[in-house]
């Protein structure tokens, strides 16, 4: 396991200090693969458990160390947050936990073996009394995201939703048709909105029965729900605007809808080709900026999953707490207007625009959605009623609009934070 602790180091200082997504940073460090296979899922495990729970971390550190480590000492610091990871959150044996830790000291940093000795063994001996003290949904939450969550939620909603990001969220999927057979099959639940869910850590989901036929795809619960909001679209013509990788796309496929995929990045399209292609679904996949494309004839509805802070998701991307910054909801609001502005500019009489976003952040969500209907007199709210979404009123906002949080559903795992919207043009 050394080899894929020291690369673990390298790649938790790709993410938490110079600021690329962890999927990027796994799918391209070129140290990943000359770690042994047999090694790379604890390498995966490792460098997200320390993510998910790295404000955690450091506080709890914090209270063990006499002075707070320095602004240069980033190498350091990292593998300090490995070693207290595997401490507090992983099952790995006490002596490896702290001793393998230890031995990625090296170099210019050996002097300080000692001391990531010392604070890891105090931190073994003394993790009960450490993490009661702290205030863990906060202190594991920036500061600005936190509050922001507070404005929108009040703060016990803030702390619910903080909270629900420290759990390894279940794996959900969407199938074709048929699902209470492939819940039997798969031993999965049925939740009332159709999606299938398997516990976290059900391990490689390429190995799971329907996954080489193309029975299911990997999709959370509340993603699932906006392309619903759209009803029944079977022989109708559907856009779906920013559709990678795919799976809003293929719910409307499997419901009978003619659809035409939008997407302008390259890799992105590729993925959501590999998906229909396992899938054996068809689609009109067109490479273009859903903020200019036309399509040739008449729409019977538009669905936008419009690009966004992503801050609804931390539960699977821990590290977009910490990637994202106060004044990226603001930037991206700019570029939602101008997707859904043209969005709605190609609605016929009667066509119906759902706009989403897995962002929890109101600037992104509701808010784009008053300044169009400000602007734009022709367009009224159709509100989401409960049955559209299981029967879960909560999911529905006092507008009647859907917006889900990662405490909703609490008792059966949680979901994704997502807000979305439905428009008609009269």
């Amino acid at each position: 396991m050394a080899k894929a602790r020291s690369v673990a180091v390298e790649v938790l200082l790709e993410v938490l200090d110079r600021g690329r997504p962890l999927d990027r940073v796994l799918a391209t460090h070129e140290k990943i693969e000359k770690v042994p296979e047999r090694d790379q899922g604890f390498l995966r495990h490792l460098v997200i458990t320390t993510i998910r729970h790295v404000g955690i971390i450091d506080a709890a550190l914090a209270k063990l160390m006499r002075k707070p480590l320095g602004a240069n000492q980033r190498e350091l610091r990292m593998i300090l947050r490995l070693g207290a990871a595997q401490v507090l959150y992983m099952q790995v044996p006490p002596h490896a936990a702290v001793g393998e830790t230890v031995e990625l000291v090296r170099g210019p940093i050996t002097p300080m073996k000692g001391l990531v000795n010392a604070v890891l063994r105090r931190l073994q001996d003394e993790q009960k009394q450490v993490l009661e003290a702290l205030d863990q949904p906060r202190v594991n939450t920036p500061g600005w995201l936190f509050e922001s969550w507070s404005a929108a939620y009040g703060r016990q909603g803030a702390r619910a939703i903080a909270a629900a990001q420290l759990a390894e969220p279940p794996l959900d999927l969407s199938v074709k048709e048929d699902a209470e057979g492939w819940a039997e099959k798969l031993g999965a639940k049925l939740l009332p909105s159709g999606t299938l869910r398997l516990p976290a850590g059900s391990g490689d989901v390429t190995a799971l029965p329907g996954y080489d036929e193309g029975a299911w795809w990997v999709q959370d619960a509340a993603a699932a729900l906006p392309a619903k909001l759209l009803g029944e679209v079977k022989g109708k013509r559907v856009a779906d605007l920013c559709a990678a990788p795919g799976g809003k796309t293929a719910q409307l496929v499997a419901a009978g809808a003619e659809v035409i995929a939008v997407e302008r990045d390259d890799a992105r399209i590729e993925r959501l080709w590999g998906n229909l292609e396992r899938l054996r679904l068809k689609a009109e996949v067109v490479s273009a900026d859903a903020g200019e494309w036309k399509p040739e004839g008449k729409l019977d509805a538009i669905l936008l999953d419009a690009p966004c802070t992503a801050t609804g998701t931390l539960r699977r991307h821990p590290d977009i707490a910490w990637l994202r910054r106060p004044a990226d909801p603001g930037k991206l609001a700019k570029l939602q207007d101008r997707l859904l502005r043209h969005a709605a500019s190609l609605l016929e009489p009667g066509a119906v625009l759902v706009y989403a976003v897995c962002s929890l952040q109101p600037e992104e969500g509701p808010e784009r959605v008053a300044a169009l209907l400000a602007d734009d007199k022709g367009l009224r709210r159709q509100p989401v009623t409960a049955e559209e979404v299981g029967g879960v009123a909560e999911l529905i906002t006092p507008e009647g609009d859907l917006r889900t949080l990662p405490s909703h559903l609490a008792e059966e795992g949680g979901m994704d934070g997502f807000y979305a919207c439905r428009l008609v043009r009269d």
